[in-house]
């Protein structure tokens, strides 16, 4: 493996690791948040059967669901392109941009 080979493996990693940190740190404040939530809701409501009102798990539910969308991102983009896609189209890309500059 060359330089540039390298320099592409480490930069797709380092990309990589970006993306996983930013999931780990939307999960956590998600939890903690949610947390905090659903306990002041039930701390604070009236009746005492109104921790499962559905009011008290909404925010949790809907910014569930974009959780879940954003750790699709992360974790499947290896599913759906496979292990090297993004390498590959780089390399085709940089070729054709090189084919271009030649005849210009």
């Amino acid at each position: 493996m060359n330089n540039v080979d390298q320099e592409i493996a480490y930069e797709a990693a380092q990309k990589k690791v970006k993306k996983l940190k930013g999931f780990y740190i939307h999960l956590l404040v998600y939890l903690v948040v949610n947390v905090m939530i659903i306990y002041a809701n039930y701390t604070y409501s009236k009746t005492s059967a109104s921790l499962f009102e559905f009011r008290n798990f909404s925010t949790a539910f809907w910014w569930g669901i974009g959780l879940l969308a954003h750790g699709f991102n992360v974790f499947s983009v290896d599913l759906i392109f496979g292990k090297d896609w993004e390498e590959r189209k780089i390399r085709e890309l940089m070729n054709r941009e090189k084919d271009n500059n030649d005849f210009v």
